[in-house]
Protein backbone atom coordinates (compact mmCIF):
# COMPACT_ATOMS: atom_id res chain seq x y z
CA UNK A 1 0.00 0.00 0.00
CA UNK A 2 1.45 3.00 -1.38
CA UNK A 3 -1.49 5.46 0.35
CA UNK A 4 -0.27 6.78 3.91
CA UNK A 5 -2.87 7.99 6.53
CA UNK A 6 -0.44 11.39 5.80
CA UNK A 7 -2.16 11.42 2.65
CA UNK A 8 -5.66 11.02 3.78
CA UNK A 9 -5.63 13.37 6.76
CA UNK A 10 -3.89 16.27 4.25
CA UNK A 11 -6.62 16.49 1.72
CA UNK A 12 -9.36 15.86 4.78
CA UNK A 13 -8.10 19.05 6.53
CA UNK A 14 -8.53 21.02 3.69
CA UNK A 15 -12.14 20.35 3.18
CA UNK A 16 -12.91 24.09 5.35
CA UNK A 17 -14.87 26.88 4.68
CA UNK A 18 -11.42 29.04 4.53
CA UNK A 19 -9.15 26.37 2.59
CA UNK A 20 -11.74 24.03 0.35
CA UNK A 21 -11.02 24.64 -3.25
CA UNK A 22 -13.37 22.71 -4.96
CA UNK A 23 -14.22 24.10 -8.67
CA UNK A 24 -17.43 22.50 -9.32
CA UNK A 25 -20.21 20.09 -8.02
CA UNK A 26 -22.41 18.05 -10.23
CA UNK A 27 -25.27 15.46 -9.41
CA UNK A 28 -27.54 12.87 -10.45
CA UNK A 29 -30.74 11.88 -8.02
CA UNK A 30 -31.60 8.52 -9.01
CA UNK A 31 -35.10 6.73 -8.19
CA UNK A 32 -35.77 3.11 -6.92
CA UNK A 33 -36.75 2.41 -10.57
CA UNK A 34 -33.12 3.46 -11.53
CA UNK A 35 -34.84 6.42 -13.58
CA UNK A 36 -32.64 10.12 -13.44
CA UNK A 37 -35.14 12.12 -11.61
CA UNK A 38 -32.98 15.20 -11.68
CA UNK A 39 -29.20 16.29 -13.15
CA UNK A 40 -27.41 19.44 -12.23
CA UNK A 41 -23.80 21.51 -11.75
CA UNK A 42 -23.20 24.54 -10.28
CA UNK A 43 -19.82 26.30 -9.79
CA UNK A 44 -18.69 24.81 -5.96
CA UNK A 45 -18.03 28.71 -4.56
CA UNK A 46 -21.46 29.58 -5.21
CA UNK A 47 -23.25 27.59 -3.14
CA UNK A 48 -25.94 28.46 -0.56
CA UNK A 49 -24.00 28.79 2.88
CA UNK A 50 -25.90 25.65 4.55
CA UNK A 51 -25.75 23.62 0.90
CA UNK A 52 -21.59 24.57 0.98
CA UNK A 53 -21.35 22.79 4.26
CA UNK A 54 -23.63 19.58 3.90
CA UNK A 55 -21.81 18.82 0.61
CA UNK A 56 -18.27 19.66 2.07
CA UNK A 57 -19.31 17.15 4.93
CA UNK A 58 -20.11 14.64 2.16
CA UNK A 59 -16.51 15.19 0.70
CA UNK A 60 -14.87 14.94 4.33
CA UNK A 61 -16.76 11.47 5.05
CA UNK A 62 -15.35 10.18 1.87
CA UNK A 63 -12.12 10.28 3.03
CA UNK A 64 -12.43 8.77 6.43
CA UNK A 65 -12.19 5.85 7.57
CA UNK A 66 -9.07 3.40 8.08
CA UNK A 67 -6.63 2.41 5.54
CA UNK A 68 -7.33 -1.23 4.47
CA UNK A 69 -10.20 -1.25 6.63
CA UNK A 70 -13.13 0.41 4.79
CA UNK A 71 -10.85 3.07 2.87
CA UNK A 72 -9.21 0.90 0.17
CA UNK A 73 -6.09 1.31 -2.80
CA UNK A 74 -7.30 -0.13 -5.81
CA UNK A 75 -5.10 -0.94 -8.65
CA UNK A 76 -6.18 -1.09 -11.97
CA UNK A 77 -6.62 -4.52 -13.85
CA UNK A 78 -4.72 -5.52 -16.26
CA UNK A 79 -6.89 -5.69 -18.94
CA UNK A 80 -8.41 -3.44 -22.79
CA UNK A 81 -11.46 -2.93 -20.71
CA UNK A 82 -9.45 -1.42 -17.50
CA UNK A 83 -7.36 1.00 -19.65
CA UNK A 84 -10.10 2.46 -21.51
CA UNK A 85 -11.77 2.94 -17.94
CA UNK A 86 -8.94 4.92 -16.82
CA UNK A 87 -8.44 6.38 -20.35
CA UNK A 88 -12.15 7.96 -19.33
CA UNK A 89 -11.07 8.97 -15.77
CA UNK A 90 -8.07 11.03 -16.70
CA UNK A 91 -10.42 12.36 -19.30
CA UNK A 92 -13.24 13.19 -17.12
CA UNK A 93 -10.96 14.77 -14.53
CA UNK A 94 -8.87 16.87 -17.45
CA UNK A 95 -12.71 18.04 -18.58
CA UNK A 96 -13.05 19.75 -15.10
CA UNK A 97 -16.66 18.42 -14.83
CA UNK A 98 -17.62 21.06 -17.98
CA UNK A 99 -18.08 18.05 -20.60
CA UNK A 100 -21.72 16.89 -20.16
CA UNK A 101 -21.50 13.86 -22.15
CA UNK A 102 -18.38 12.35 -20.03
CA UNK A 103 -20.77 13.07 -16.87
CA UNK A 104 -23.57 10.65 -18.03
CA UNK A 105 -21.56 8.25 -18.61
CA UNK A 106 -20.23 7.85 -15.38
CA UNK A 107 -23.85 8.51 -14.43
CA UNK A 108 -25.34 5.77 -16.46
CA UNK A 109 -22.31 2.82 -15.46
CA UNK A 110 -23.15 4.11 -11.66
CA UNK A 111 -26.57 3.36 -12.12
CA UNK A 112 -26.20 0.07 -13.77
CA UNK A 113 -23.76 -1.31 -11.83
CA UNK A 114 -24.90 0.67 -8.05
CA UNK A 115 -27.31 -2.59 -6.54
CA UNK A 116 -29.43 -0.55 -4.37
CA UNK A 117 -33.15 -0.95 -3.87
CA UNK A 118 -33.96 2.93 -3.03
CA UNK A 119 -33.55 6.28 -4.04
CA UNK A 120 -29.55 7.83 -4.26
CA UNK A 121 -27.60 10.92 -5.23
CA UNK A 122 -24.73 10.52 -7.27
CA UNK A 123 -22.52 13.39 -6.57
CA UNK A 124 -18.83 14.38 -7.98
CA UNK A 125 -16.63 16.89 -7.07
CA UNK A 126 -13.53 18.30 -8.63
CA UNK A 127 -10.38 19.86 -7.06
CA UNK A 128 -7.19 21.55 -8.04
CA UNK A 129 -4.53 20.94 -4.65
CA UNK A 130 -1.22 23.45 -4.98
CA UNK A 131 0.38 20.90 -2.83
CA UNK A 132 2.91 22.78 -0.71
CA UNK A 133 6.51 21.85 -0.57
CA UNK A 134 7.82 20.60 2.58
CA UNK A 135 10.82 22.18 4.77
CA UNK A 136 13.27 19.88 5.65
CA UNK A 137 11.70 20.43 9.74
CA UNK A 138 8.19 18.86 8.31
CA UNK A 139 7.06 22.68 8.14
CA UNK A 140 4.86 23.97 5.48
CA UNK A 141 6.02 26.22 2.46
CA UNK A 142 4.53 29.14 0.63
CA UNK A 143 6.39 27.34 -2.26
CA UNK A 144 4.11 24.51 -4.51
CA UNK A 145 5.16 21.29 -4.72
CA UNK A 146 2.89 20.00 -7.27
CA UNK A 147 0.13 20.37 -8.66
CA UNK A 148 -2.72 17.56 -7.64
CA UNK A 149 -6.14 17.47 -9.65
CA UNK A 150 -8.91 14.63 -8.96
CA UNK A 151 -12.21 13.82 -8.86
CA UNK A 152 -14.04 13.46 -6.07
CA UNK A 153 -17.47 10.85 -6.30
CA UNK A 154 -20.08 10.26 -3.35
CA UNK A 155 -22.92 7.44 -3.85
CA UNK A 156 -25.56 8.29 -1.47
CA UNK A 157 -28.60 6.95 -0.41
CA UNK A 158 -31.85 9.09 -0.11
CA UNK A 159 -34.71 8.22 2.45
CA UNK A 160 -37.61 9.66 3.77
CA UNK A 161 -37.40 11.14 7.10
CA UNK A 162 -38.80 9.64 9.97
CA UNK A 163 -42.73 10.33 11.16
CA UNK A 164 -42.82 13.40 13.65
CA UNK A 165 -44.85 16.23 15.09
CA UNK A 166 -43.84 19.50 14.15
CA UNK A 167 -45.54 23.20 14.51
CA UNK A 168 -48.11 24.52 11.99
CA UNK A 169 -47.30 28.27 11.71
CA UNK A 170 -49.83 28.62 9.36
CA UNK A 171 -52.30 26.80 11.41
CA UNK A 172 -50.83 27.66 14.70
CA UNK A 173 -51.16 24.04 15.83
CA UNK A 174 -48.89 20.77 16.49
CA UNK A 175 -49.19 18.33 13.62
CA UNK A 176 -47.69 15.47 11.42
CA UNK A 177 -44.87 17.28 10.24
CA UNK A 178 -44.59 16.74 6.12
CA UNK A 179 -42.10 14.30 5.63
CA UNK A 180 -39.22 15.13 3.08
CA UNK A 181 -36.25 13.15 1.24
CA UNK A 182 -32.98 13.41 2.68
CA UNK A 183 -30.01 12.91 1.34
CA UNK A 184 -27.51 10.18 3.66
CA UNK A 185 -24.10 9.57 4.54
CA UNK A 186 -22.10 8.32 1.57
CA UNK A 187 -22.58 4.64 1.08
CA UNK A 188 -19.35 4.49 -1.17
CA UNK A 189 -17.17 6.79 -2.83
CA UNK A 190 -13.85 7.00 -4.87
CA UNK A 191 -11.05 9.80 -5.07
CA UNK A 192 -9.51 9.57 -8.55
CA UNK A 193 -6.07 10.17 -9.42
CA UNK A 194 -5.06 8.70 -5.80
CA UNK A 195 -3.09 11.09 -3.53
CA UNK A 196 0.10 9.02 -2.57
CA UNK A 197 3.19 10.20 -1.20
CA UNK A 198 1.58 14.22 -1.64
CA UNK A 199 1.48 13.24 -5.17
CA UNK A 200 -0.78 11.72 -7.71
CA UNK A 201 -0.74 8.53 -8.80
CA UNK A 202 -3.03 7.54 -11.90
CA UNK A 203 -2.41 4.08 -11.93
CA UNK A 204 -4.51 4.16 -8.59
CA UNK A 205 -8.21 4.93 -6.79
CA UNK A 206 -8.71 5.69 -3.26
CA UNK A 207 -11.71 3.84 -2.54
CA UNK A 208 -14.74 4.16 0.33
CA UNK A 209 -16.95 2.08 1.91
CA UNK A 210 -19.20 2.93 4.41
CA UNK A 211 -18.38 0.06 7.15
CA UNK A 212 -20.47 -2.52 7.67
CA UNK A 213 -21.50 -2.20 3.90
CA UNK A 214 -20.71 -3.97 0.67
CA UNK A 215 -17.43 -3.55 -0.79
CA UNK A 216 -19.83 -3.60 -4.29
CA UNK A 217 -16.87 -5.37 -6.42
CA UNK A 218 -19.07 -5.02 -9.64
CA UNK A 219 -18.89 -1.17 -9.50
CA UNK A 220 -15.15 -1.53 -8.80
CA UNK A 221 -14.64 -3.68 -11.50
CA UNK A 222 -16.66 -2.64 -14.56
CA UNK A 223 -16.94 1.01 -13.35
CA UNK A 224 -13.51 2.14 -12.33
CA UNK A 225 -12.04 -1.42 -14.28
CA UNK A 226 -9.97 -1.93 -10.78
CA UNK A 227 -9.14 -5.38 -9.25
CA UNK A 228 -11.97 -5.78 -6.07
CA UNK A 229 -10.95 -5.81 -2.55
CA UNK A 230 -12.91 -6.52 0.71
CA UNK A 231 -13.14 -4.41 3.31
CA UNK A 232 -12.15 -5.35 7.05
CA UNK A 233 -15.42 -6.42 7.71
CA UNK A 234 -15.24 -9.20 4.64
CA UNK A 235 -12.21 -10.30 5.18
CA UNK A 236 -13.51 -11.18 9.02
CA UNK A 237 -17.06 -12.59 8.07
CA UNK A 238 -15.37 -14.90 5.02
CA UNK A 239 -13.09 -16.00 7.80
CA UNK A 240 -15.62 -16.87 10.26
CA UNK A 241 -17.39 -18.80 7.43
CA UNK A 242 -14.66 -20.50 6.38
CA UNK A 243 -13.78 -22.14 9.97
CA UNK A 244 -17.01 -22.85 10.77
CA UNK A 245 -18.38 -24.46 7.37
CA UNK A 246 -15.13 -26.44 8.04
CA UNK A 247 -17.14 -28.41 10.82
CA UNK A 248 -20.55 -29.12 9.19
CA UNK A 249 -23.26 -29.22 11.87
CA UNK A 250 -20.94 -30.07 14.83
CA UNK A 251 -20.96 -26.17 16.40
CA UNK A 252 -19.96 -27.06 19.48
CA UNK A 253 -16.25 -27.78 18.45
CA UNK A 254 -16.34 -25.00 15.60
CA UNK A 255 -17.00 -22.48 17.99
CA UNK A 256 -14.34 -24.12 20.48
CA UNK A 257 -11.72 -23.71 17.45
CA UNK A 258 -12.80 -20.96 15.71
CA UNK A 259 -11.98 -19.10 19.57
CA UNK A 260 -8.60 -20.90 19.46
CA UNK A 261 -7.38 -19.03 16.54
CA UNK A 262 -8.55 -16.16 17.61
CA UNK A 263 -6.58 -16.26 20.24
CA UNK A 264 -3.18 -17.29 18.30
CA UNK A 265 -4.50 -14.48 16.23
CA UNK A 266 -4.90 -11.41 18.76
CA UNK A 267 -1.31 -13.04 20.01
CA UNK A 268 0.18 -12.36 16.34
CA UNK A 269 -1.74 -8.96 16.22
CA UNK A 270 -0.49 -7.46 19.71
CA UNK A 271 3.55 -8.66 18.31
CA UNK A 272 3.64 -6.80 15.49
CA UNK A 273 1.47 -3.84 17.59
CA UNK A 274 4.68 -3.51 19.88
CA UNK A 275 7.11 -2.99 16.82
CA UNK A 276 5.53 -1.05 14.09
CA UNK A 277 8.64 -1.40 12.23
CA UNK A 278 7.42 -5.25 11.17
CA UNK A 279 4.84 -5.19 8.43
CA UNK A 280 1.44 -6.52 8.96
CA UNK A 281 1.13 -10.43 9.25
CA UNK A 282 -0.99 -11.92 6.09
CA UNK A 283 -3.08 -14.93 6.76
CA UNK A 284 -1.69 -17.43 4.43
CA UNK A 285 -2.73 -20.44 3.36
CA UNK A 286 0.38 -22.12 5.26
CA UNK A 287 -0.22 -19.74 8.71
CA UNK A 288 -4.04 -20.88 8.10
CA UNK A 289 -2.60 -24.53 8.70
CA UNK A 290 -0.37 -23.67 11.75
CA UNK A 291 -3.99 -22.10 13.32
CA UNK A 292 -5.30 -25.52 12.51
CA UNK A 293 -2.95 -27.29 14.32
CA UNK A 294 -2.66 -25.40 17.03
CA UNK A 295 -6.75 -25.71 17.67
CA UNK A 296 -6.30 -29.15 17.46
CA UNK A 297 -8.42 -30.25 14.96
CA UNK A 298 -9.28 -33.40 13.20
CA UNK A 299 -7.20 -34.27 9.55
CA UNK A 300 -10.61 -34.35 8.07
CA UNK A 301 -11.29 -30.65 9.11
CA UNK A 302 -7.93 -29.91 8.59
CA UNK A 303 -8.41 -30.58 4.69
CA UNK A 304 -11.42 -29.37 4.54
CA UNK A 305 -9.94 -26.15 5.95
CA UNK A 306 -7.37 -25.67 3.43
CA UNK A 307 -9.90 -26.18 0.64
CA UNK A 308 -12.29 -23.81 1.54
CA UNK A 309 -9.71 -21.11 2.42
CA UNK A 310 -8.10 -21.37 -0.99
CA UNK A 311 -11.03 -20.91 -2.81
CA UNK A 312 -12.09 -18.31 -0.93
CA UNK A 313 -9.19 -15.80 -0.28
CA UNK A 314 -7.09 -17.66 -3.23
CA UNK A 315 -4.00 -15.10 -3.57
CA UNK A 316 -5.13 -12.33 -1.85
CA UNK A 317 -4.92 -13.96 2.07
CA UNK A 318 -6.07 -11.41 4.58
CA UNK A 319 -4.31 -9.29 6.92
CA UNK A 320 -4.76 -10.82 10.89
CA UNK A 321 -5.96 -7.69 12.17
CA UNK A 322 -9.18 -7.39 9.49
CA UNK A 323 -10.09 -11.02 10.63
CA UNK A 324 -9.58 -10.47 14.12
CA UNK A 325 -12.93 -10.26 16.84
CA UNK A 326 -10.94 -8.88 19.78
CA UNK A 327 -14.37 -8.69 21.66
CA UNK A 328 -14.57 -12.01 21.29
CA UNK A 329 -11.41 -12.53 22.54
CA UNK A 330 -11.98 -10.43 25.26
CA UNK A 331 -15.38 -12.37 26.29
CA UNK A 332 -14.39 -15.61 26.15
CA UNK A 333 -10.78 -15.04 28.12
CA UNK A 334 -13.10 -13.50 30.74
CA UNK A 335 -15.54 -16.13 30.51
CA UNK A 336 -12.54 -18.88 31.01
CA UNK A 337 -11.17 -16.92 33.74
CA UNK A 338 -14.30 -16.84 35.61
CA UNK A 339 -14.88 -20.53 35.23
CA UNK A 340 -11.62 -21.48 36.16
CA UNK A 341 -12.37 -19.47 39.06
CA UNK A 342 -15.74 -21.44 40.08
CA UNK A 343 -13.78 -24.63 39.11
CA UNK A 344 -11.16 -23.70 42.17
CA UNK A 345 -13.83 -22.41 44.80
CA UNK A 346 -15.86 -25.59 44.00
CA UNK A 347 -12.96 -27.61 44.40
CA UNK A 348 -11.54 -26.44 47.48
CA UNK A 349 -14.91 -26.22 49.02
CA UNK A 350 -15.24 -29.99 48.46
CA UNK A 351 -12.16 -30.20 49.69
CA UNK A 352 -12.82 -28.73 52.54
CA UNK A 353 -15.88 -30.18 53.52
CA UNK A 354 -14.34 -33.79 53.05
CA UNK A 355 -11.72 -32.98 55.74
CA UNK A 356 -14.36 -31.48 58.37
CA UNK A 357 -15.80 -35.11 58.34
CA UNK A 358 -12.73 -37.11 57.93
CA UNK A 359 -12.10 -35.22 61.33
CA UNK A 360 -15.64 -35.38 62.72
CA UNK A 361 -15.22 -39.17 62.09
CA UNK A 362 -11.82 -39.76 63.14
CA UNK A 363 -12.53 -37.62 66.64
CA UNK A 364 -15.77 -39.50 66.90
CA UNK A 365 -17.65 -35.95 66.91
CA UNK A 366 -20.22 -36.81 63.76
CA UNK A 367 -23.15 -34.19 64.92
CA UNK A 368 -26.22 -36.17 65.09
CA UNK A 369 -28.53 -33.77 63.16
CA UNK A 370 -29.75 -30.73 62.86
CA UNK A 371 -32.66 -28.72 61.41
CA UNK A 372 -32.47 -28.03 57.83
CA UNK A 373 -36.33 -26.64 57.53
CA UNK A 374 -39.58 -27.14 58.74
CA UNK A 375 -40.56 -31.12 59.14
CA UNK A 376 -37.28 -32.10 58.70
CA UNK A 377 -34.34 -33.10 60.53
CA UNK A 378 -31.20 -34.22 59.15
CA UNK A 379 -28.96 -36.94 60.72
CA UNK A 380 -24.73 -37.54 59.80
CA UNK A 381 -23.22 -41.16 61.07
CA UNK A 382 -21.44 -43.56 59.59
CA UNK A 383 -23.11 -45.64 57.45
CA UNK A 384 -23.17 -48.91 58.81
CA UNK A 385 -24.91 -47.37 61.84
CA UNK A 386 -27.35 -45.70 59.60
CA UNK A 387 -28.46 -48.67 58.23
CA UNK A 388 -30.32 -49.95 61.93
CA UNK A 389 -32.29 -46.60 62.33
CA UNK A 390 -35.93 -47.05 62.12
CA UNK A 391 -39.05 -44.89 62.68
CA UNK A 392 -41.87 -46.35 64.88
CA UNK A 393 -45.05 -44.65 66.35
CA UNK A 394 -44.50 -45.08 70.91
CA UNK A 395 -48.00 -43.99 72.27
CA UNK A 396 -49.46 -42.22 69.65
CA UNK A 397 -45.79 -40.30 68.87
CA UNK A 398 -43.81 -40.70 65.76
CA UNK A 399 -40.70 -41.45 66.83
CA UNK A 400 -37.03 -42.37 65.00
CA UNK A 401 -34.88 -44.81 66.95
CA UNK A 402 -31.29 -44.99 66.70
CA UNK A 403 -30.11 -48.28 68.14
CA UNK A 404 -27.18 -47.77 70.78
CA UNK A 405 -24.55 -50.07 72.35
CA UNK A 406 -23.73 -50.64 75.97
CA UNK A 407 -21.41 -47.53 77.12
CA UNK A 408 -22.12 -44.71 74.38
CA UNK A 409 -23.17 -41.37 75.03
CA UNK A 410 -24.13 -38.47 72.87
CA UNK A 411 -23.88 -35.12 72.55
CA UNK A 412 -27.25 -33.19 71.76
CA UNK A 413 -26.63 -29.22 71.38
CA UNK A 414 -23.06 -29.62 72.51
CA UNK A 415 -24.26 -31.05 76.04
CA UNK A 416 -23.81 -34.64 77.14
CA UNK A 417 -26.88 -36.23 77.79
CA UNK A 418 -27.42 -39.28 79.25
CA UNK A 419 -29.35 -42.00 77.44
Amino acid sequence: MNITKGDVLELRRRLKKTECTFGRLCGCYVNSGKQVVLKFSEPFSELEEDEFYKYLEIAKKTLSGTLGGNLLELEFARTEQAAERQKYLLMLKGSKLANEELLDRLYEQVIAEYAYPGNYLILVYHDVYDVPAKATSGEGQEESEEIYEYLLCAVCPVDLAKPALGYCEEENRIGARERDWVVGQPDLGFVYPAFSGRSSDVNAVMYYVRTGRSSHPELVENVLGCVSQRTAAEDKQAFQSVVKSAFGEDTEQADAAFFQMQKTISAMVAEREEDPSLPPVSLTAEAMADLAEEAEVSDAVREQLGKTYAQVFGDVPPAAHNVLDSRLVEEGTARAHTAALEQKVAVLQQELAQQAADRAEAEGDIPPWEDTAAGRIELRMPEERAARIRAERIGGQRCLLIPLEEGESAQINGRETTL
